[in-house]
């Protein structure tokens, strides 16, 4: 295994990576900034204001993204194995 193999194993784990991560990650800003924008017109300081929806969206967007996120887990988990005899030849 070379080292540009071990570079472009590494690119596609971050790749993916962002890419599972970005639903959650998404929501959790998008609802996070309409309370804040909510908190700065009402000016209303209450930490859990913020906290309790933003951790029902999340929850939201778990349940609904999570059966795409495994998915795609598993195919780059497949995919990894596949070509793992193919990289241990090149040694």
């Amino acid at each position: 295994m070379s080292d540009a193999d071990v570079t472009d194993i590494a690119a596609q784990t971050m790749m993916v990576a962002a890419k599972v991560a970005a639903p959650i990650l998404l929501t959790a800003l998008l609802v996070g900034f309409l309370i804040s924008l909510f908190q700065a017109a009402t000016q209303i300081q209450e930490a859990t204001l913020s906290f309790v929806p933003k951790m029902i969206a999340v929850s939201l967007a778990l349940l609904v993204t999570g059966n795409w996120v495994l998915s795609e887990l598993v195919s780059f988990t497949q995919t990894l194995f596949d070509q793992l005899p193919a990289l241990l030849d090149r040694t």
